[in-house]
């Protein structure tokens, strides 16, 4: 089987495992499906998710141009706390901004290499956690806007830890933590302007990923240093595709590569 097309994050299903899917123009495949089958990655082409252009990927999937232009590359993006909208004020479009910023939003507790807080839409429950391979996550506090969610994560990151050590999420070395009693313990540390919204009563959501094989040692592949890769597909754990012989491919990373796949056996 072939298919061709430009890198996007994967989509994913909530399921016992998560499915995953590669969405391409005109066709997608079921990475599950691929597991313990063979996968080659050519590199083709660059192809900025905003312009279309060939045009070597500066960030999150645009060209360095589009990147510093367009609303939804907005610094506001990766720091939650410096959104406007509430306020009337525009960033780079605030009809685009109000749009996504004034919707609710969850502080979030989650856990794929060590307890994380991170801020995410509503809507992108559980999606958020899967991307970031957290085997479980609980929401603490649901506010009206970014902002708002913004200043929780940033008083909270003083107390608990922001960031993924993704080495660690991929060789699945990781412990369970007892999330409700991280959520109770963080309470105190909750601005004034969110309190009324932390969240009393809820469980904490796991997650199962589909993996036959979490590698040893890991090394990433660079599609720019090896546009050509083939290898068995062992497991597919939040945007990574992980391989046979401990190569791991992080699909979210290389969102605006146009490349070709073909599966065999």
């Amino acid at each position: 089987m072939q298919y061709e097309g430009v890198l996007k994050k994967m989509q994913t299903e909530l399921g016992s495992p998560i499915q995953y899917y590669l969405v391409f123009e005109s066709d997608f495949l079921n990475i599950n499906q691929v597991l313990d089958k063979e996968l080659s990655i050519d590199f083709l082409k660059h192809q900025c998710l905003n312009c279309g252009n060939d045009r070597p990927i500066f960030r999150q999937g645009f060209c360095k141009s589009c990147f510093f232009e367009i609303p939804s590359a907005g610094d506001w993006i990766m720091r939650p706390e410096l959104s406007t909208a509430h306020l009337d004020q525009e960033d780079r479009d605030l009809a685009y901004e109000k749009r996504v910023q004034l919707q609710p939003h969850i502080v979030y507790l989650a856990n794929s290499s060590n307890v994380k807080v991170g801020v995410t839409r509503k809507t992108q429950v559980p999606t958020r956690w899967i991307d970031q391979g957290a085997h479980e996550a609980i929401e603490i506090v649901e506010v009206p806007n970014r902002y708002l969610a913004g200043i929780t994560e940033v008083a909270l990151k003083d107390h608990v830890g922001d960031k993924t050590n993704w080495r660690k999420m991929l060789t699945n070395n990781v412990d369970d933590e007892n999330l409700v009693a991280w959520r109770n313990k963080l309470k105190q540390y909750i601005p004034e302007e969110a309190s009324q919204y932390f969240i009393e009563n809820n469980d904490e959501t796991h997650l199962q990923f589909p993996v036959l094989q979490y590698p040893e040692k890991v090394k990433s592949l660079n599609l720019d240093k090896t546009p050509n890769y083939k290898g068995i597909l062992k497991g597919i754990k939040g945007q990574y595709l992980i391989f046979e012989d401990n190569t791991v491919f992080n699909v979210r990373s290389n969102e605006g590569y146009y490349v070709g796949l073909t599966v065999t056996g």
